[in-house]
């Protein structure tokens, strides 16, 4: 129906607007698109609420990155009245200001976003990832 696909598309571009925030090691423009007690998950670990992922993990990397790129993106979203659960693959690149270092993974996540009164919102969100096999890796 129109309205379940004008529901994918704005979930999908809530998860866009994430990545953008992401590429520009800008925090603040994430903390929008998240319900103030949405839970993150990454890399086997409880982050904790949004604003002490925030404060305590995303910001202090953010300081360390010079940049921060994602490419191969996919999304299925899947909307189940005013919930909606996302899954993302991705590979992305950062290089690190210290060392001008270039680290490449590939990416998974998954997201359940509710549909409120100021649009979509992330509740919870999960990542993980891992180095690329050699092969393409370069």
């Amino acid at each position: 129906s129109p309205a379940l696909a004008d529901d994918r598309a704005a979930v999908e571009a809530v998860l866009r607007r994430y990545q953008v925030a992401i590429t520009q090691l800008n925090a603040d423009e994430a903390t929008p698109l998240f319900a103030p007690d949405a839970r993150i998950f990454e890399q086997g670990g409880d982050e904790g609420v949004w604003g002490t992922y925030l404060t305590h993990h995303l910001k202090p990397e953010f300081a360390e990155f010079k940049t921060f790129a994602f490419s191969n993106y996919q999304v299925s979203v899947t909307i189940m009245g005013t919930l909606a659960y996302a899954s993302e693959t991705y590979r992305y690149e950062l290089v690190l200001k210290e060392k001008d270092e270039r680290v490449a993974r590939l990416g998974a996540a998954t997201s359940v976003l509710q549909k409120t009164g100021n649009g979509w919102r992330i509740f919870q969100h999960h990542s993980s990832s891992r180095k690329p096999p050699v092969e393409s890796a370069k």
